[in-house]
């Protein structure tokens, strides 16, 4: 199977990075979202990431252009029926991924491949959304935040998944540089089920009073060799996202993966992370952090 056209659905910060990537590695992209205004907001963004870039020596002012001339918008779901894969980036949300699938299956054309980027929601279940036919050519791929600099991709095969399309799946983003492990079809995939337990652990501490988060960032960078510590990655991927995973979890494993009372505190509050001002830690409007 050869993949060179891709769409992907979603245009939030993980779809549009997603569709960033295959761009810069030559293959033509087309991004949907329902709202013409957050699509532009999206490009918008990718062309700020683009030039933090260029200026870092990630890349070269010739990918810029490049980049984007691969990128097509669009607002409809229709517009997918030439593409040789679909990705899903749409929230992490049983109900819209479903609504959306149904909308896919209408238009996509039959060998297409199809791929959730869902970060917990068993593949299986998914697919199930699907026509019987289609369900073999659907597969997971867990990309991670930030795409453009997260090597990382995993690839969950359903009860169902081709295992062609699995390897041409694998292939696709071997192709665009990305570094995929294969897991089984478990609730939370590999890297987030150990994730969520270190982040148990660590809230633990603080509703304790063992530790600040401050300090537990801290010795997470120092201590452990992670680039940021845990409590910053809540706030960088939302507290909304992190809760609606850890319920997830917590529905598949009990009390092995218990939703912490003050995740659900600072959910309730508002405080969801660095994009809102205030998360764990305060941020100013421009998202650098002031306390």
């Amino acid at each position: 199977m050869t993949i060179q056209k891709i769409g992907v659905c979603g245009a939030g910060m993980m779809g549009s990075e997603i569709a960033l990537v295959f761009a810069l590695a030559d293959r033509k992209v087309r991004l949907m979202d329902t709202d013409k205004a957050f699509v532009d907001k999206a490009m918008k963004k990718l062309e700020s990431t683009l030039d933090s870039g260029i200026g870092r020596g990630f890349y070269t002012e010739a990918d810029k252009p490049r980049a984007l001339a691969n990128i097509e918008t669009s607002t409809d779901v229709s517009s997918f029926g030439d593409v040789d894969m679909v990705i899903e980036a749409v929230t992490e949300d049983q109900a819209v991924k479903a609504k959306v699938y149904k909308d896919l299956d209408a238009v996509l054309k039959p060998n297409a491949i199809i791929a959730s980027n869902t970060s917990s929601i068993s593949i299986s279940v998914l697919a199930s959304n699907f026509s019987e036919a289609r369900q073999k050519n659907f597969l997971g791929l867990h990309f991670f935040s930030p795409v453009t600099r997260m090597k990382l991709v995993e690839v969950i095969s359903g009860f169902d998944s081709d295992p062609e399309v699995v390897k041409a799946a694998t292939q696709a983003c071997e192709d665009v540089g990305k570094s995929p492990i294969q897991v089984k079809d478990v609730v939370g995939f590999a890297v987030n089920r150990i994730l969520f337990a270190m982040w148990d652990e660590a809230i633990r501490l603080v509703e304790e009073g063992a530790c600040t988060p401050e300090d537990i960032d801290t010795g997470c960078r120092l201590g452990l060799g992670h680039p940021v510590g845990p409590f910053e990655l809540m706030d960088n991927i939302t507290l909304d996202l992190t809760l609606k995973v850890s319920q997830i979890l917590e529905d598949a494993y009990g009390d092995r993966m218990h939703t912490r009372p003050t995740i659900k505190q600072l959910h309730a509050a508002g405080r969801l992370g660095r994009r809102y001002g205030r998360g764990w830690y305060r941020y100013d409007d421009k998202g650098k952090r002031v306390g």
